[in-house]
C-alpha cells in the first residue's frame, strides 16, 4: 500500500471542503493509499509537516488556498524530497489552480490525484522563500493578506475585490530598479508582479500563450504611474486585450531578477505578506515540483 500526507487547511474558502472530508480519505483509500491526514493550525504550520514528513511518503496532497500550496511546495523543496503533489483547491481564489486548470470541484479534483500523472513545473525563489506563482508589490496586492479570513470566507474571492477597491485611496508610487537577465528596468511603479501563472489576483489574466509554466522563466510586469487620463485608458486597452505594449506597462520574461527597491516597500508571495528588502534576488528554479495532473484528452 502506499502512502500519502494529506494536509488540509479547514478555514480555507468558505471550510467547504470539511465537508467532503470523508469523502476524499475514502476515495484516496480506493486507490491504494494509506492516508495520514494532517491540519494546519496556523501560518508555516504546512511547511514544517511537509518538510518533516515528505520523505516517507509516495504523495503529498493539500487541500487549501494559495497559501496552503505554496507551503506545501516549499516544504516538499526544504526537504529534498522529490515527492510529486496533488492540489485540492479550497481558497476564496485559487490562482494557481486556475492556471493549470485543476478543478475546483473538490471530488473531481481528489479524483483527478488518483487519476493524474505527475508533470513537472517551475518555482520562484525570493531570498530565502519559494512562491509558486506570484511575487507582487503595490497596488492590490496588500488585500490579499490584510483581507480578514471570516470576511474571506463570507465573501469568498469578491472580499480581495472589495479590499481592493478601499486600497485606491492608499495607492502610492514605489521606485524600483529591476535587473531582468542583466537589462535595466527603473522607474516608480504603481503595480508590480513576478510571475509563474496565468491568473494574477484573479483580476488579471495574462495570455497563455505568452506564459509557459515550465520554461525556466519568470513573466514581470510592471505597470508605471500614469502620467494623464490618455495613459490610463491605454493601459486599460492593453490589460484587456492582454497586449502589454502601451507606455504604461513593461512586459518581460527573465531567468533571473534582482529588486532594489524601498526597504518599508512590502511584498506578498502567493497571497501572504513579506517583508521589504532593500535589495532581493529572485530566480526561476527550473522543473523543481512534480504535480498530478489529470492526462490531456
Amino acid at each position: 500500500m502506499k502512502k500519502m500526507l494529506f494536509v488540509m487547511n479547514p478555514y480555507s474558502g468558505m471550510r467547504r471542503a470539511v465537508r467532503y472530508l470523508a469523502d476524499i480519505i475514502a476515495l484516496f483509500n480506493r486507490a491504494d493509499y494509506e492516508v495520514t491526514t494532517y491540519m494546519t493550525g496556523g501560518q508555516g504550520d504546512a511547511t514544517r509537516v511537509v518538510e518533516n514528513r515528505a520523505r516517507d511518503v509516495d504523495l503529498v496532497v493539500c487541500c487549501g488556498g494559495d497559501g496552503t500550496f505554496n507551503e506545501t511546495i516549499s516544504g516538499i523543496l526544504r526537504s529534498d524530497a522529490d515527492v510529486p503533489v496533488g492540489y485540492i483547491p479550497a481558497g476564496s481564489t485559487n490562482d494557481f489552480a486556475a492556471s493549470l486548470k485543476i478543478p475546483t470541484n473538490i471530488l473531481q479534483a481528489a479524483k483527478d490525484i488518483v487519476e493524474g500523472e505527475p508533470v513537472r513545473y517551475d518555482v520562484g525563489r525570493f531570498g530565502d522563500r519559494y512562491f509558486s506563482y506570484i511575487a507582487s508589490f503595490g497596488a492590490f496586492t496588500k488585500s490579499s493578506y490584510a483581507t480578514p479570513q471570516s470576511i474571506k470566507n463570507m465573501l469568498g474571492h469578491t472580499a480581495y475585490v472589495l479590499e481592493g477597491i478601499n486600497e485606491l485611496s492608499q495607492i502610492r508610487k514605489e521606485h524600483v530598479r529591476m535587473e531582468l537577465d542583466g537589462q535595466v528596468v527603473e522607474d516608480d511603479f504603481l503595480f508590480g508582479a513576478i510571475s509563474n501563472s496565468t491568473s494574477v489576483g484573479g483580476i488579471l489574466t495574462l495570455d497563455p500563450k505568452l506564459v509557459d509554466m515550465a520554461d525556466g522563466k519568470l513573466e514581470v510586469l510592471l505597470v508605471r504611474a500614469p502620467v494623464d487620463l490618455l495613459e490610463i485608458s491605454e493601459c486599460i486597452k492593453a490589460v484587456q486585450s492582454q497586449k502589454y505594449n502601451c507606455a504604461m506597462i513593461t512586459f518581460r520574461s527573465a531567468e533571473k531578477i534582482k529588486v532594489v527597491a524601498d526597504p518599508a516597500m512590502p511584498w506578498t508571495l502567493d497571497g501572504e505578506r513579506e517583508d521589504g528588502h532593500s535589495e532581493v534576488d529572485v530566480e526561476n528554479v527550473h522543473l523543481a515540483v512534480r504535480i498530478m495532473q489529470r492526462p490531456k484528452a
